[in-house]
């Protein structure tokens, strides 16, 4: 087994042309595409019937789809860092408080499907995002705009309610995708699996009893923007497994293994000296935690919150369940993020059971304490029941609770969750950008994607309006450090891990190492074959 840890980007940046002379690829050679292998599924279903309209789609899978067929304003750069032009040639604020925001487009834009893309079409893309505003959607990512205007066929300015420093990097989303407004409704989701957008590829689904099976990525000959393709053509085959993922690619059927890797193949692929298989590490901001209806009778109470906290292993939870593919986490904000702090760890320390009983008692709570924790049985990997199992068994154990557990299907979990049907469950966060903002406000704010019921004023109203004001971003420090200690306190939610990213390919498949964003967000684009092959 070969085995690669991506440098740092603050060294990948210096190491790209080294990188990229190490091998040649067949870039445009027509030849047979790359396959990705993926265990994400993508279903249409009365609560979710859209998955590939920005503005409903928000989450990692359906992301991966809409970054190679979308296009942005801004984008992240290869190696990582501050947003660039993408669809614009240049972005700007235009005033010192940070609330105008003007972009020049790139001329001569097209849609694949061959309709001119405008600044009118930029501004149809995001009024539309914010006049849907599903609840399960991105548009809390925009909802700092006031208006939005089109003074010219090539220009669009964003006048934002109040001063956002982070407002570029959610232009570089998916939240913020430009659409064809002759095609999309303004008012209306786009039903099923069509996307017309101008990034790098058109996209081509294969669907049966209403899933997709088979995605396929086509070059865009209409494509102007800052992306080098280096395949014309990629296939995505959706299967049933991780396990019969890692066959498949054992087998040469696919050529790419991605989400999502269960930590048993991490370890088998690191072990085994097949030559053929490259396993890659790289670095991850995905966090894993358990979220509360601040409203339950039961889950409301601050003590029982603040006693599970006092309970949970997060050490034995990567040691047995995640076999060291994952580090502890104790704030919502994961420690490869500037202004991360430990508040957690701070406040409760090390795992604690007699602590955790005074908590209980001193809030004159009944023992034991009836809990249902809910998860989902097949978004975020086979492991999340070992995971719930084990959380279960840990809380039982302490005497102090009476535990029960059920799983759910995505697509029936994440309305449900929506809709506030679950006391306790667990969630995974996959950073839209990196910055702490993205770990604060899309859970704490008005409009957070949790549909939360827990309002902190102090956060809500001061710190996340304060930090944003920041154009360094190490100024919001103070504030994001306060913000993770009331979130410590309250315990709204429960961080538990940070994850780190691993993808498995053939050997003859080059860029590899720069597939993954920090976003966890598969850049396809990157992906080759390498010459001779």
């Amino acid at each position: 087994m070969n085995r690669k840890t991506l440098v740092l980007p603050a060294l990948a940046g210096l190491l790209a042309p080294l990188l990229a002379a190490c091998g040649a690829s067949k870039e445009e050679t027509g030849g047979s595409p790359i396959v990705v292998g993926t265990t994400d599924e993508f279903v249409v279903s009365k609560d979710y019937p859209a998955p590939f309209d920005p503005a409903l789609a928000y989450e990692v899978g359906s992301w991966n789809v809409l970054r190679n067929t979308l296009q942005t304003l801004m984008a992240l750069p290869r190696s990582g860092g501050e947003p660039v032009p993408e669809a614009a040639t240049r972005c700007g604020f235009t005033d010192r408080r940070n609330e105008s925001y003007r972009c020049t487009l790139r001329s001569g834009m097209k849609f694949a499907n061959g309709h001119a893309l405008t600044a009118d079409d930029v501004k149809f893309s995001i009024d539309r995002s914010l006049k849907i505003k599903d609840p399960a959607g991105p548009s809390s990512l925009l909802s700092d705009i006031d208006t939005v205007e089109a003074p010219s066929q090539n220009e669009i300015v964003f006048h934002l309610k109040r001063p956002d420093a982070t407002f570029p990097h959610k232009l570089a989303t998916p939240a913020a995708a430009i659409v064809d407004s002759q095609v999309y409704d303004i008012g209306r989701l786009r039903h099923g699996f069509a996307v017309d957008g101008s990034g790098p590829y058109s996209l081509k689904t294969e669907v049966k009893n209403g899933r997709v099976v088979k995605a396929v990525f086509t070059k865009n000959p209409h494509y102007e923007g800052g992306v080098r393709l280096k395949n014309p053509k990629v296939e995505m085959r959706r299967l049933p497994s991780a396990e019969a993922m890692e066959e498949a690619l054992k087998k040469g059927e696919i050529d790419v293994m991605g989400r999502s890797m269960s930590p048993e193949q991490i370890g088998r692929l690191e072990r085994t000296d097949a030559k053929d298989i490259e396993l890659v590490q790289m670095p991850g901001q995905e966090i894993r935690y358990l979220a509360f209806d601040t409203d339950d009778s039961t889950a409301g109470e601050k003590a029982v919150r603040q006693a599970v906290a006092q309970v949970v292993d997060r050490q034995a939870l990567v040691r047995d369940v995640y076999q060291r593919t994952a580090d502890p986490l104790y704030s919502i904000i994961p420690a490869s993020v500037g202004s991360h702090v430990n508040s957690f760890f701070n406040k409760y320390g090390e795992p604690d059971v007699t602590a955790a009983r005074k908590t209980l008692n001193a809030a004159n709570i009944s023992l034991p304490v009836r809990l249902n924790l809910t998860y989902t049985t097949d978004h975020y990997g086979s492991a999340t029941a070992k995971e719930f199992k084990t959380l279960q068994a840990q809380l039982n154990r302490s005497g102090l609770f009476d535990v029960s557990i059920k799983g759910v299907p995505w697509k029936t979990f994440r309305p449900e969750q929506s809709k506030r049907a679950y006391a306790i469950y667990g969630m995974g966060w996959f950073p839209d950008f990196s910055d702490a903002d993205n770990f604060i406000a899309p859970f704490f704010a008005k409009d957070n994607f949790l549909n939360t019921p827990y309002n902190n004023q102090t956060i809500r109203t001061q710190l996340i309006p304060q930090t944003r004001q920041k154009a360094q971003r190490s100024g919001a420090y103070k504030g994001f450090q306060r913000a993770q200690d009331i979130v410590a306190e309250d315990v709204p939610v429960l961080p538990l891990w940070q994850g780190k990213q691993y993808i498995a390919a053939r050997e003859d498949i080059t860029g590899v190492e720069w597939s993954l964003n920090s976003s966890h967000v598969l850049q396809l684009w990157e992906l080759g074959r390498s010459a001779g092959d």
